[in-house]
């Protein structure tokens, strides 16, 4: 696994553009990553679903529930699916829309400065190990490319949004990331 700085993408990663981004207000300042959850519709994995919301084409006559969501305009920077896929959304250095309202050690306004990462997943389902591998391998090099990060300054979106959002949830299991990063070359 590889980033090419210059252009914010992973290498071997599925490209599936969003427009849901735009310039940080300081390129050189990403010192955050903020791991997520996602399934649509909710508790269901796999399907084309997380593509057409990240990108404003999610049909809401599919299911109800995009009836509620279709016209957010969302984003992170990648997914990992069940199977350990990466999809790519958003280059690195811009900025994804995935925090909103946020908050990390009394700075505002997290997608300003972080990196987010989407697990497919719920709070409650338990997380699968290609997952878990991935995003040990994902955080690790996106340390080496960008040197203000750490294993140090990862938060979940629950920890920036306080009360208004949950994920990963109590399914993730953080020692085991922990445990896998210490284990990353």
């Amino acid at each position: 696994m590889k980033i090419n700085t210059d252009t914010g993408r992973l290498y071997n990663a599925t490209q599936v553009a969003s427009p849901n981004y735009d310039d940080r207000p300081d390129p050189s300042d990403i010192d955050l990553i903020v791991v997520h959850n996602i399934s649509l519709p909710p508790g269901q994995f796999g399907g084309p679903w997380i593509d057409a919301l990240f990108t404003n084409s999610l049909d809401p006559l599919t299911h109800p529930y995009f009836a509620e969501i279709h016209q957010l305009q969302v984003s992170a920077h990648t997914l990992i699916r069940r199977d350990g896929e990466i999809v790519q959304y958003v280059p690195f250095h811009k900025r994804a829309w995935h925090a909103g309202k946020s908050q990390y050690k009394n700075r505002e306004r997290c997608n300003d400065f972080s990196i987010g990462i989407e697990l497919e997943g719920s709070d409650e389902q338990d997380y699968e190990s290609p997952q878990y591998t991935q995003l040990a391998q994902l955080i690790t090099i996106l340390c080496t490319a960008y040197p203000k990060l750490s294993t140090q300054r990862l938060a979940g979106h629950c920890d920036i949004a306080q009360g208004r959002k949950t994920d990963p949830g109590p399914a993730f299991d953080w020692a085991r990331l922990y445990k896998l990063l210490s284990k990353t070359p």
